[in-house]
This record gives structure tokens, sequence and C-alpha cells, in this order.
């Protein structure tokens, strides 16, 4: 007869909290909603992608809000708030959640977002037309509160909930704000990476550099975004609209105030802009993004 080796312990099953996709997310949240977020809204854009406004191969038309807003939605903030349940539980969302009602901020800071990026991009485009300007029309001006408010809602909210709202916090909790900046801005760029081959992205008049601009643009404009982020205590409302602020003024007055600037120079003029802005952001917090500083033992 063998004798039973009684010194080893039994065979163990995974626990429900460590196997499946549950328990992955739960060991990797920020991979998890990189992944989720990416892959969820790449399968929701296919149909734009593939239909007339895109590549060509379904018989269908759609536009833009049609097109881009289910992707917008199910990609970053779902895969936010599903990631979040399922790490941090309702207290988690909860927490997730208040940084959307973090209004109360100093009023500069709206100043900042709401007047002084356009104001830089105002001087961009005075740089890169050589001082050629024409004012906007009256119907442009009208526009422009209505639209920053629609770009709110489906920029914005579809977004920024999960870029800076989930991913930034957590990862400046394991990286310095350079670093979390460094790791975010190329993965906010690839994301939108498949509308570059539908009219959102110039398709198929657009060359090669404007998704390679863009990504250069995201890099530097989000150090920006990481400075208001942490200097405002994490309003995520803020965020939303120096980010909105950039895609309504480009949209509604670039081209016309502008004119002179060819099409496809427009990124390569926003990339250097968002370049000079993150860089001197760098430069005047050393580095530190309006993050706090450690405590003093």
């Amino acid at each position: 007869m063998t004798a039973i080796d009684t010194t080893q312990p039994p065979p163990t099953t995974p626990s429900p909290t460590s196997a499946g996709p549950v328990g992955l997310i739960r060991r990797h949240p920020l991979l998890s909603f990189m992944v989720l977020a990416n892959l969820l809204s790449w399968i929701a854009w296919t149909p734009y992608v593939l239909s007339q406004s895109g590549l060509g191969i379904l018989p269908i038309q759609m536009g833009q809000l049609t097109g881009v807003l289910p992707g917008a939605y199910l990609g970053p903030v779902f895969s936010a708030f599903l990631v979040t349940l399922i790490t941090d539980g309702r207290e988690g969302v909860r927490r997730w959640v208040g940084r959307l009602l973090r209004w109360r901020v100093p009023g500069r800071w709206y100043v900042i977002a709401l007047l002084g990026i356009p104001a830089g991009m105002l001087a961009t485009g005075l740089a890169f037309s050589g001082g050629d300007i024409h004012a906007p029309s009256l119907m442009a001006l009208a526009m422009y509160v209505p639209l920053l408010l629609i770009q709110f809602v489906t920029t914005g909210l579809a977004e920024e909930p999960g870029w800076r709202d989930f991913a930034l916090p957590r990862l400046q909790s394991r990286f310095t704000p350079l670093v979390a900046s460094m790791i975010l801005g190329p993965i906010w760029a690839l994301w939108h990476f498949p509308l570059f081959l539908t009219e959102w992205g110039g398709y198929p008049d657009a060359n090669w550099t404007r998704p390679v601009t863009f990504v250069i643009f995201c890099l530097g404009f989000n150090f920006v975004m990481t400075w208001i982020f942490n200097r405002t205590g994490e309003s995520l409302p803020l965020a939303i609209l120096a980010h909105v602020s950039v895609n309504t003024f480009a949209s509604l007055l670039w081209a016309e105030m502008f004119p002179s600037i060819d099409e496809n120079m427009w990124m390569p003029a926003m990339a250097a802009a968002a370049v000079v802005a993150g860089g001197a952001v760098l430069l005047l917090t050393r580095g530190r993004l309006g993050y706090p500083a450690p405590a003093q033992q």
C-alpha cells in the first residue's frame, strides 16, 4: 500500500474573484480598460468604416454623428464604468461619477479652458497664415456656444470619463505625472485611428501626415489636459471643456478665419501649437503637471 503524503496541501481551484474574465480585470484594471476601450469602439465603428462614408464596401451612407457616437460611448466611458464596477464596486463608481460633478473650481480655470485655449489656436492660425486672418461669420459666432454644449455631451462625456477620470488617476498613482501622460497620450491617439479611414479623418483625400501629426497633437495636448485635471482637483467638467474648446474652434471657426491655410496643414499647425503648449506646461511645473508633491515625512 502506498502511503498518502499528508504534508502537501490539497489542490485548490481558483476563487471566483481570481478566475475568468472578471478575475483578469481585477488583476489588471488599467490594461483591461485600455483593451476594452479600443476594442469596443473599433467594433462599433466597423459599419462606419466600411460604409460609403469610409472605405465604400457597404452600400450604406452614415453621417459622423451616427457613425462615431455609438463607438465613442461604447468604448472609453462604458469600459471605465465596467472596470470600475468590477474592481471597486459601487463605492468606486460613486467616486468615478463624483469627479464629473466637480464644477466648483476657481474661475481662472474656466477662462483658461474656454478662452485661453481658443486664444492659443488663434495665435497658431496667425503664425501659420502669415497674419492673414478673416472675421468669422455671424452665423459661426452664434453657433459657437450651442456647438460647444453639443460637443460637451457627444465628445467630452464619451471620452473623458475614461481617459482622464479612470485612467489618469490610476496611472499617476503608479508613475510620475510625466510618464503617466506619455503613456496615456499615444493610447488616446491610437483609439481614433480607425476613424482616419472615414470622412472624419478626411479619407480618401487626406495624406499620411494627418494621423502622424494627430499623434503628435495628442502627445502635446495631453500634458495640458493632465495639468488642468490635476490643478482643478480632478475636475472632469474642466477637462471636458478644455477638450471640446479645441474641437469647437477647429470645426467652426478655423476654416473661416484662416482660409489661406491649406486643409492638409491645419493638423500640423495644431500639433505644433500642442507641442509648444505642452512643453511650456512641463517647464513651468517642472514636470509635475499640477500633481501634488509627496508629503514630507
